[in-house]
């Protein structure tokens, strides 16, 4: 089924050259179609990495626009290149790309229409290197988003992301955030169209070049995500409309 289906990476990067050709390395290239790099305006070499290692698609912001206007930039190429499957996968060696078959397989075979990577799922989060105060910020996100949106994902604050590319042209992904809450508001409109989200178990690999936002930065995240769970949650009561659940044109 793979074989009849064009598959693009989207790597959305900042600060990533001393990681980026380790994980375009490990990437399974004879099932991937093409890979899309967005530097979102990096202090670094990222996109001279990017070009020695023959990335095709390279998409370069003049400014810094955030983490999520980051994603904005590489859905849209990728959709605009006529992906079937779009997987995300962040270029800072955190996520194994070695699972690429594996979930793109799910969605290849309609089993899913999207899946997770989940740090959660192998009980290896705190081994692998997370921080213990995101290990419980994230625990306890997830049990109040999973009552409040009623599912049950063993994490909602993954990076690691496979998309059948009718779920993101069915989504007004353009109108979410540009920072970093855009990555859980994406999850939540999935979650308000039903579509039912897979999820495997990949292995958490924090390394001193593996990007990290700081405390003040995860709490101001984690404030946004409680407001889009209850927004959800108000929606779903037919209270009150939100723009961030209106359909795609």
């Amino acid at each position: 089924m793979l074989r009849d289906k064009k598959i693009v990476v989207i790597l959305p990067a900042y600060n990533a050259s001393k990681t980026l050709e380790k994980t375009y390395n490990e990437i399974p290239h004879h099932i991937v179609d093409a890979i899309v790099l967005t530097d979102d305006f990096s202090d670094d070499n990222t996109v001279e990495v990017a070009k020695q290692l023959g990335i095709e698609h390279i998409i370069e912001h003049n400014i810094n626009l955030g983490y999520g206007a980051n994603q904005k930039s590489c859905y849209s190429k990728a959709i605009e290149l006529s992906a079937d499957i779009i997987i995300m996968l962040h270029p800072d060696y955190q996520y194994n790309p070695k699972l690429i078959p594996s979930m793109a397989d799910l969605i290849a075979n309609d089993v899913y229409e999207v899946v997770l990577g989940s740090r959660i799922l192998g009980k290896n989060a705190l081994s692998g290197g997370m921080p213990m105060y995101k290990y419980i910020s994230n625990r306890g996100l997830t049990f109040i988003q999973n009552l409040l949106m009623n599912q049950k994902l063993s994490e909602y604050h993954t990076g690691y992301r496979a998309f059948n590319a009718k779920v993101l042209k069915s989504i007004p992904f353009n109108e979410n955030s540009n920072d970093f809450i855009f990555d859980n508001q994406l999850l939540a409109q999935c979650c308000y169209k039903g579509i039912v989200i897979g999820e495997i178990s990949c292995p958490a690999k924090y390394e001193k070049d593996s990007s990290s936002i700081n405390f003040k930065r995860s709490s101001i995240y984690g404030l946004g995500v409680l407001r889009v769970s209850i927004s959800y949650f108000i929606q779903k009561l037919k209270i009150y409309n939100f723009k961030l659940f209106k359909p795609s044109l």
